[in-house]
């Protein structure tokens, strides 16, 4: 389980979101990059995949930029070290070799996929990316994906998902279209808000 992974003292984003993900609760967090969200979501999500695995893609985590497709990647490399659990990172402006790389390790079904939208897309359209058996659909920094006209990609990509899945979606910020966005993708999701815990300003 999550002891395993070596975790001792939970974030406050950790602490608060694990419980509800394990639920199969929706999720819509406010939380910024540096609160332990990364965690927060992959944890839970992983656990609940080496007790209940499948042998096709069962996550899906959609992200505004390369830079954050890598470091999410990067730490479930080292979750997922012990587990039978296969991922591929798949994002734009790369080489057709990379291409071809994502493109074998999606059809074999890798568990977790994390992808910018553009290069999701390709990959579905090209039937490369198969979502029907996706249980988990997690969106990170999700105002920026919509700040970087996005929606509509997201929705193509989501389209192709069940109805039934459990969604995760975390914003840095809760403008009125972010939360219009929601509505359409979760299902009563429970929300939480984290503020980054930095230093007093000094008067």
């Amino acid at each position: 389980g999550l002891d395993d992974m070596g975790f001792e003292t939970p974030t406050p984003i950790q602490e608060m979101a694990i419980p509800i993900i394990l639920d199969g609760n929706d999720l819509i967090g406010c939380a910024q990059t540096g609160t332990g969200k990364t965690a927060a979501f992959l944890l839970p999500v992983l656990n609940k995949m080496v007790w209940d695995p499948i042998a096709a893609t069962d996550t899906l985590i959609i992200v505004p930029t390369r830079e954050l497709a890598l470091q999410i990647y990067q730490a479930l490399q080292g979750f997922c070290y012990h587990t039978n659990i296969t991922s591929q990172v798949v994002y734009g402006g790369t080489d057709g070799i990379s291409f071809e790389q994502e493109k074998k390790a999606l059809l074999h079904g890798a568990n977790v996929v994390i992808g910018t939208p553009g290069r999701l897309i390709a990959h579905m359209n090209m039937g490369n990316l198969k979502l029907e058996n996706l249980r988990h659909l997690i969106l990170d920094e999700a105002d920026r994906m919509l700040d970087m006209g996005f929606v509509e990609d997201i929705l193509k990509i989501i389209g192709k998902a069940p109805k039934k899945r459990q969604t995760l979606m975390f914003s840095a910020t809760m403008p009125p279209k972010i939360r219009q966005f929601a509505a359409k993708l979760l299902h009563e999701p429970k929300e939480i808000s984290i503020a980054v815990s930095k230093p007093a300003e000094r008067v």
